[in-house]
């Protein structure tokens, strides 16, 4: 068999063994911290400084606070006491018969103090000095309260050897395992269910299909509370169930309610400071929509402002939008919960530490982007050429600028590239008249140059995509020692497809020449012809060209 098909192969419970695992797992996990959370949380003492008192020592008998020792019995400091009258309790031997605690007034060259007995042994003594002074409480009083401290836990020593205690506790132990075994099958169950329902979901179009899978995994988190607390108040009722233990679950409790009294604290106390950051916010969103109907008017010709064109207003609308709500952070971060805890502090400097380092590049690429827009060199639907790329514009980023050329390519160029290099703009001024295009021919000194201007003037009407007016033109560029050199303009109303009609008026230009026997050709001499290389006077207005006057 194949370890595949060992791995479905499974006994039935194995699953049901491993959860039990993992909730004896849990329990010892919360009875140890329930432990740590028993245990006094104080500084460590420091040594006393002359005329100070000593550091406190508490004395814990049977898990349960007795009371604090400070001063020095028979050269004993506070330490030593309370590790004798522990090994003192402990060394008693319980007759089974309720013996009350004797309380026995003495008089001691360190001052005045009570013996605490139990079944004729010496347990400790209480001093004067061992009495907190911010207490304001009488050795008496104090003396009265260590004795009912002391018979409680006595009475605990006492029950928990009482058979009917243990088979109390294992029950409820039993009772409590087998409960939230229960429990944590039932909740794995339901939330697989709901993360299959989830993954169903996510399979669907449209948004309520996520919006369905995003709460059903919401809900398939959310069921695993109700389990923690169950865990939680069985835990406590184990602890509670023991004598020994009993301490710890009532430290337990204790947490418990420290801990939501301090949460209903602080969600009372952040209600003002909340209002505030709702108001600020709520000022913010209304400067927003009011600077976004203004500079609405200005795009649209409405509103005249000095130095603010049409083409800018997306720009500063993003500039002002991210001031706004900056200053708006600004002023509410004081009024957040905790926005004076460490860790808000230590995220402000992770965060300043992350914009130092990365302001150079950043700072380099916004400043050149604000120098693109506020130029006014390009916009969106020009038909541009960068740094040898030409396309037209497609969009208009914070950090770059993107191009789809003429091969339906989209090339990213960012700010600082753009700005470092030159932008041939083919439809800034192209609103009127169309983007100008041009071609250059060369062709030799044989062939007369109104005749040429007229071929090149036809091939452009004939193109597809050439503007007829404003008519096309014909400029000589050069005399060369060889051959002219003549350049072509035309205009067209389409920048994206100034490469496919060039490539008509190539072929156009072609079928001119060769329509009217003009040989295209650039010559270059090896030998001086023995004639001189003119157009005859009777040549000069050979068709296509138009008649002029005589020179």
């Amino acid at each position: 068999m194949t370890p595949h098909a060992i791995d479905h192969d499974r006994s039935p419970g194995s699953g049901a063994r491993a959860w039990l695992t993992r909730l004896l797992a849990l329990l010892l996990t919360l009875l140890l911290a329930s432990a740590a959370w028993a245990e006094p949380r104080r500084p460590l003492a420091a040594q006393p400084r002359a005329g100070e008192g000593a550091a406190p020592v508490m004395l814990k008998l049977f898990n349960r606070d007795i009371t604090e020792l400070r001063g020095v019995l028979g050269g004993l400091d506070a330490a030593q006491r309370v590790s004798r009258a522990r090994a003192q309790f402990a060394a008693v031997i319980d007759s089974g018969v309720a013996d009350p605690i004797k309380v026995l007034p003495m008089s001691l060259t360190e001052g005045s103090g009570y013996l605490f007995q139990y079944e004729g042994q010496n347990l400790f003594t209480l001093l004067s000095a061992d009495l907190d002074p911010e207490e304001r409480m009488s050795l008496k009083d104090a003396a009265d309260r260590v004795r009912l401290r002391l018979e409680g836990a006595v009475a605990a020593r006492r029950a928990q050897h009482s058979p009917g205690v243990w088979l109390k506790g294992l029950g409820i132990m039993a009772f409590s395992l087998l409960l939230g075994a229960l429990a944590v099958w039932g909740v794995n169950r339901l939330n697989t269910r709901l993360k299959q329902r989830a993954v169903a979901a996510t399979n669907g179009t449209g948004a309520m299909s996520y919006l369905i899978a995003f709460s059903l995994r919401v809900l398939g988190a959310a069921v695993w509370l109700p389990l923690a607390a169950l865990l939680y108040a069985e835990t406590i009722a184990v602890l509670r169930a023991f004598p020994w233990s009993e301490p710890w679950g009532d430290a337990l409790v204790s947490f418990v309610r420290e801990f939501a009294g301090w949460l209903v604290t602080g969600i009372l106390g952040a209600i003002p400071g909340l209002f505030t950051i709702m108001v600020i916010l709520l000022i913010a969103r209304i400067a927003q929509d009011l600077l976004k109907m203004f500079l609405s008017r200005v795009q649209s010709g409405g509103i005249q402002v000095p130095f603010m064109h049409a083409e800018t207003v997306g720009a500063t609308r993003l500039l002002l939008n991210a001031l706004i709500w900056g200053l708006a952070l600004a002023v509410a971060y004081p009024y957040l919960p905790g926005s004076g805890n460490d860790v808000f502090k230590g995220i402000s400097v992770f965060f300043g530490l992350m914009v130092t380092l990365g302001s150079s590049g950043l700072m380099t690429q916004l400043m050149s982007g604000m120098v693109v827009v506020y130029t006014r060199s390009l916009r969106k639907g020009d038909f541009v050429a960068i740094n040898g790329v030409e396309g037209v514009v497609n969009e208009i980023g914070a950090l770059a600028v993107k191009v789809i050329t003429i091969r339906n390519e989209e090339i990213t160029l960012p700010h600082a590239v753009i700005a470092s290099s030159a932008i041939h703009n083919y439809s800034k001024l192209a609103d009127k008249q169309g983007t100008l295009i041009s071609t250059k021919i060369t062709i030799g000194y044989d062939a007369p140059w109104r005749q040429v201007q007229a071929m090149l003037v036809n091939a452009a009407s004939r193109t597809a995509g050439v503007r007829k007016q404003p008519e096309p033109f014909v400029y000589q560029r050069a005399l060369s020692d060889f051959y002219v050199e003549y350049e072509l303009f035309a205009h067209i109303d389409e920048p994206l497809r100034r490469v496919p009609i060039l490539s008509v008026l190539h072929g156009e230009i072609q079928d001119e020449f060769n329509t009217h026997g003009v040989q295209i050709m650039s010559p270059h001499f090896l030998d001086q012809p023995a004639q001189a290389v003119v157009v005859p006077r009777d040549k000069w207005h050979e068709p296509p060209a138009r008649p002029s006057g005589p020179r």
